[in-house]
């Protein structure tokens, strides 16, 4: 908690001057300002993700799912009618959405940090606060900088997409549209991303065990389930595709907009399903830096140069971009993928056991 706090202070800063930001990178005026203003109210609810994060790992790795369904549901149904009444129902209009967002995050943490605190179940893991607890700090970060490069740097890339897309003629449309696209990414990647933590946990158990042949196993079975869950995901999204945009939007260019890139989204969830599951068994081997120079290639030297080209070059506008951002995502699955396959897992598992002999 204490590292991922210090983290959130160079975070706040940028969100806090993320309209200065925008506007130096050549984004429209207008959109710059009520991002900024949208950036600066998350603040206070980004402190609270350095507590819950760690919590919800602690519960993880001694598989405790209960707990986090029960906060999960709990906030989620709190959560939505906050959401209604700060946007619709008070001055704050968008900004509510940020309100409601850091005041559900901040809940979520007081009910984790509550029962790990007052759990009987876990009194037998509860470590008092004590100057031995910053002796691992210096480790922390040792895993932690890698692994969260290996996000950060998937995630960027997205995120520079929009922006170029506010470079496009038309750039309310286009980045609405990215935007929508992004957010559809992300809503429907909580499944794989579930997986992905479930798999990362029991891969880094049973390899600490020296259960080579279980982690191989566990390898295969998220695969198959991240597998069925974006076929399925994704064909509701093609059937759908014609109405799809006005969960978003009533705007009819924007729906039209849309449903053209449907087909391009589908096979987004796909990949994506995939990369989070391959993402998760590179964390769990601790592969981290690993994944982060494969990332760097795959969506700074490839993607996003080619999304750029398509773009602007050959005036293919937001379709361009996302089709380049995917041919990152995909040349991504394929270096993992080619790691995880040839991979000697009794070789991962001792290499667990003297890490852990090490600490």
């Amino acid at each position: 908690m204490f590292c991922l706090t210090l983290v959130c202070i160079p975070i706040s800063i940028i969100w806090f001057n993320m309209e200065k930001l925008l506007v130096f990178l050549g984004q429209d005026q207008d959109i710059a300002h009520e991002a900024g203003r949208y950036a600066a109210w998350l603040i206070p609810g980004l402190f609270s993700y350095a507590v819950t994060q760690p919590l919800t790992r602690y519960f993880q790795n001694q598989s405790m799912i209960k707990p986090l369904l029960v906060t999960s549901c709990l906030v989620f149904c709190l959560h939505v009618p906050l959401c209604w009444l700060l946007v619709y129902k008070s001055r704050l209009g968008f900004l509510g959405g940020a309100v409601a967002m850091g005041l559900s995050s901040w809940l979520s943490a007081i009910l984790l940090g509550s029962i790990m605190c007052f759990s009987s179940a876990c009194s037998e893991t509860r470590a008092p606060l004590s100057m031995e607890t910053f002796n691992g700090v210096g480790e922390f970060f040792r895993y932690a900088l890698p692994s969260a490069a290996m996000v950060c740097l998937e995630w960027w890339s997205f995120e520079l997409i929009i922006l170029l897309s506010g470079l496009l003629p038309n750039p309310e449309l286009e980045t609405s549209v990215l935007s929508i696209c992004l957010q559809t990414i992300s809503t429907v990647s909580a499944i794989p991303i579930a997986i992905a933590a479930a798999a990362s946990t029991r891969i880094s158990n049973e390899l600490g065990a020296g259960n080579s042949r279980a982690a191989h196993i566990v390898v295969y079975t998220s695969m198959f389930l991240a597998v069925v869950e974006s076929l399925v995901v994704s064909m509701s999204l093609l059937v759908g595709s014609h109405v799809f945009g006005y969960i978003f939007s009533s705007d009819e260019r924007t729906v039209d907009y849309v449903a053209k890139m449907a087909p391009f989204v589908s096979l987004s969830i796909i990949l994506d399903g995939l990369q989070a599951v391959l993402a998760g068994i590179a964390r769990g081997c601790g592969w981290q830096h690993i994944g982060a120079y494969i990332n760097l290639g795959a969506f700074y030297l490839c993607g996003i140069p080619f999304a750029a080209t398509l773009a602007f070059w050959f005036n293919l506008k937001g379709v361009g971009l996302w089709i380049g951002i995917q041919a990152g995502a995909l040349l991504q699955n394929f270096l993992l993928g080619l790691f995880t396959g040839f991979t000697n897992w009794q070789n991962q598992a001792f290499e667990a056991r003297k890490r852990m002999a090490l600490a």
